[in-house]
């Protein structure tokens, strides 16, 4: 079982930053990939970022490429997720989730799931 505490979402201005931070306890955490998603009001959930076990690997959706950094610390059981030149477009809920095998960007092969916090991006 892992659990997952998503922090760091608030209300910032376009062009601004943010780094939002995924804690995560349980057994063999450091085996599971990490991925971040996002919600926003009236739309599906959407892949955001995702990262590998080693922290070797990662991949972004092309609207977050160039802009978003996922990275993990496995000292702390912790994935962040750096947000830079936020877009009024990047508002939504973000959610954190946890992988025990492989690498996806698929929210459907995520076994767990953080509350997720909301990120809202002014114009």
């Amino acid at each position: 079982q892992v659990q997952l505490v998503e922090s760091g979402g608030g209300l910032v201005q376009a062009g601004g930053s943010l780094r939002l931070s995924c804690a995560a306890s349980g057994r063999t955490v450091s085996s599971y990939s990490m991925g971040w998603f996002r919600q926003a009001t009236g739309k599906e959930r959407e892949f955001v970022a995702a990262i590998s076990r080693s922290g070797g690997t990662t991949y972004y959706t092309d609207s977050v490429k160039g802009r978003f950094t996922i990275s993990r610390d496995s000292a702390k059981n912790t994935v962040y997720l750096r947000m830079n030149s936020l877009k009024p477009e990047d508002t939504g809920v973000y959610y954190c989730a946890a992988l025990l095998y492989g690498t996806s960007t698929q929210a459907n092969d995520y076994e767990y799931w953080g509350q997720g916090t909301q990120v809202t991006v002014s114009s």
